[in-house]
């Protein structure tokens, strides 16, 4: 693992503020999406953004202090790099149980209905997103690996499969809001997001344990 050099010390920095910039809407764009929708895939989605909305700031720190700062003892270094890696462990997980227990609490009384369609453009647009910086992370990592820019890779891993799984529950609610299946898929949909959020935050505590 080499020291990154002052152009990708730059590159990668402008890369975090602009996830940061864009992930700043998607809390808000998402809330009215849940009202107008009254979806739990899209409740579950906005709890997601939110938590990870801090966790993206906390990266974006560390970042700047250990790699744009004073020099600092290599354990320091590894210690604020785990720091960003629990914060992201953190927010997964999080959001992962949080989306479990919303959908638990509802899934015998909800039926779907309203507008979905702006948590659909919201959820598509995320997937495009999150899918480009996901590639964008994975080729600075093999690049130069970097602790914190790794995490970033695996969050919007996460967060881009996540974005799909929103789309097939939102879609079914949209295809057919009175079809019987329709609450189960749009559960299963929740569900799915919660399970797959928490094995990402287990494979990021795992990632971010094996620092050194």
């Amino acid at each position: 693992m080499g020291a990154l050099s002052k152009e990708q010390v730059a590159g990668r920095e402008k890369t975090l503020i602009a996830a940061l910039l864009l992930s700043m809407w998607a809390p808000l764009a998402t809330g009215i999406a849940v009202i107008l929708s009254q979806s739990t895939t899209q409740l579950a989605d906005f709890i997601r953004r939110t938590v990870e909305l801090l966790a993206l700031f906390i990266s974006w720190q560390v970042f700047r202090y250990t790699e744009k700062g004073e020099e600092m003892p290599p354990e320091q270094k590894v210690l604020l790099e785990k720091l960003a890696g629990f914060s992201v462990t953190i927010a997964l997980t999080l959001s992962g149980l949080t989306m479990f227990m919303v959908t638990a609490s509802r899934v015998s009384s909800f039926e779907p209905g309203g507008n979905v369609y702006p948590g659909l453009i919201i959820a598509f647009l995320g997937l495009v997103t999150n899918s480009w910086f996901w590639r964008r992370y994975t080729k600075m990592t093999r690049e130069n690996y970097n602790a914190v820019i790794d995490t970033q890779r695996l969050m919007y891993r996460a967060k881009a499969l996540v974005d799909f799984f929103v789309i097939v529950g939102l879609a079914a609610v949209a295809i057919a809001p009175t079809a019987s299946a329709t609450p189960l898929v749009d559960a299963l949909g929740s569900f799915a997001v919660a399970v797959y959020l928490i094995w990402s935050g287990v494979d990021t505590l795992r990632n971010t344990l094996n620092l050194s």
